[in-house]
């Protein structure tokens, strides 16, 4: 114990000597909806404020009584109340961040969380948990992957690793990536634990802890970050992580966290700190870089492209005739695999669709794998 305070009071130390000045960084924290009592949040807020000596936690809300220790910003127990009392305080720079149980963002901002892995007791960053990036999940993942290194680098990982969870469009979203490191952005792909490796994450990786981001959805972030928060406790209390995470988007000027109602104590100082570093490093900033650089190297193009495979309507295709299919094809998206099996039948090949224990496959007569497979490729479905 007392090793890991020495090492918290240098992490702090190391905070305050780049900010130059040693000033403290004022994070404004909600003291009212959580399910465990408003107590809770004013504890959450005093113990990131004793660990983490850059910090100053500024309270809004109704005032909770013994905690006079604390800064208020007071406003009647309504929400709409409170939210507002949070955006005034940020837009006039009395906060630099906040962090809050529920907010309202704009469709193209979402949040990033980050929970504390079981296996090695390491960080792992989940990209994205609230708010949505896009409307279009493969879309949505793509910017998550952006997001998620942005906020890496503002936690200080300097060339952070990224792995995407094997969820609907994990395979497009990778090739998409792929596509934008071949041409000049920097992603380090991470790998799986498991034998036959490759960015594609499953749950053991999770578990492990095998990359520093793991691409997702929202709804399914939002899910990982809530049951690595309460797997320990039975459900209604989060102790462990860091949150839902700061918010990011293109444009957006702010930095946002989210708890959960359920979220204890330790959880909301973890938030309170995780908002602190990355306003400190300048998040709206980092994250309007890689998204300049992700562009420069024709993320525009890339989405554009997703986009207009989604809407091509193909003109019907006739079945070739059936016969044994003893060869199998991984790596195709379960969001296209009908249509690349009927772009094989367009070829005169035989093919049909099955979902194996890691994902879809196409299965094909052995004799014809190698040419479906030169099919698949040319028509950017492997």
């Amino acid at each position: 114990m007392a090793m890991k305070r020495l090492i918290g009071e240098a992490l702090n130390e190391i905070v305050m000597s780049a900010r130059g000045r040693g000033e403290l960084v004022p994070i404004g924290l909600m003291s009212s909806g959580s399910e465990l009592g408003p107590e809770e949040l004013a504890l959450g807020g005093r113990l990131a404020q004793d660990e983490y000596r850059f910090v100053k936690v500024v309270m809004i809300g109704p005032r909770v009584k013994g905690f006079d220790d604390l800064e208020w910003i007071e406003t009647d127990d309504c929400e709409a109340d409170i939210q507002k009392a949070m955006e005034d305080a940020l837009k006039s720079g009395r906060i630099k961040g906040a962090v809050a149980l529920h907010y309202p963002f704009p469709l193209g901002v979402a949040t990033v969380g980050m929970i504390h892995t079981p296996a090695k007791g390491k960080p792992l960053i989940i990209s994205t948990s609230t708010g949505t990036s896009s409307t279009n999940r493969v879309e949505a993942m793509i910017l998550n992957a952006i997001y998620g290194i942005a906020v890496a680098k503002a936690k200080g990982i300097k060339d952070p690793t990224v792995g995407i969870l094997n969820v609907d469009g994990a395979q497009l979203v990778y090739r998409s990536l792929k596509k934008l490191t071949e041409q000049g952005y920097g992603i380090t792909f991470g790998s799986s634990v498991r034998q036959d490796g490759g960015p594609i994450l499953r749950g053991n990786d999770l578990i492990s802890g095998a990359v520093d981001v793991c691409v997702t959805d929202t709804l399914t972030g939002n899910v990982l970050v809530k049951v690595f928060g309460a797997y320990n406790t039975g459900g209604n209390y989060e102790s462990l992580g860091w949150g839902y995470g700061p918010s990011v988007g293109e444009d957006w000027p702010y930095v946002i966290s989210i708890i959960s109602r359920a979220s204890g104590a330790c959880v909301i100082a973890n938030a309170i700190r995780f908002t602190a570093e990355v306003v400190t490093a300048g998040l709206p900033s980092l994250v309007k870089k890689e998204l300049n650089m992700a562009k420069t190297a024709g993320l525009e193009v890339a989405l554009g492209e997703l986009h207009d495979r989604q809407e091509e309507k193909r003109s019907p295709v006739e079945q070739p005739k059936p016969e044994p299919t003893d060869e199998e094809i991984h790596g195709i998206d379960v969001l296209t695999i009908e249509d690349a099996v009927k772009v094989l039948w367009a070829h005169g090949i035989y093919a049909e669709s099955a979902m194996g224990c890691t994902g879809p496959v196409i299965k094909v007569p052995s004799r014809l794998s190698a040419q479906a497979i030169k099919v698949l490729t040319k028509e950017g479905y492997l």
